[in-house]
């Protein structure tokens, strides 16, 4: 499967933004998805995960409660719902996919995306 993020920007902190990650292929309902980011200087961090059975998801702790990922199967795409984001949250977000659950780890997602650049300012 391909991915292609797009939706990134430039926002204020305190407002929102939502990601969108398409995919390619007829078995998108197959593949769990998921986002990790990547701030200059640090290194790649889970954001959130979605499961293909249920839609079952599970985020990181720091952004629970402000961010929801959701899926669309018939539309082939991935969403990511950024709400009261944080200067801290500025990063380049990939989505990620994989047939077998991965939870947060970026290593055993064989399927990634180019990256959707996203800068909160204070």
């Amino acid at each position: 499967v391909q991915l292609q993020a797009s939706g990134g920007g430039l926002v204020q902190a305190g407002g929102s933004l939502r990601l969108s990650c398409a995919a390619s292929g007829r078995t998108f309902s197959a593949y769990h998805m998921g986002w990790f980011r990547q701030a200059p200087g640090k290194e790649r961090e889970f954001v959130a995960v979605i499961s293909s059975r249920d839609s079952s998801t599970y985020y990181a702790d720091s952004v629970k409660g402000r961010f929801t990922i959701s899926r669309d199967n018939a539309g082939n795409t991935v969403y990511l719902q950024m709400n009261s984001p944080k200067p801290e949250d500025t990063a380049l977000y990939f989505c990620v996919g994989d047939r077998v659950y991965s939870g947060n780890l970026p290593r055993l997602y064989d399927y990634w995306g180019q990256g959707t650049l996203v800068t909160v300012s204070s």
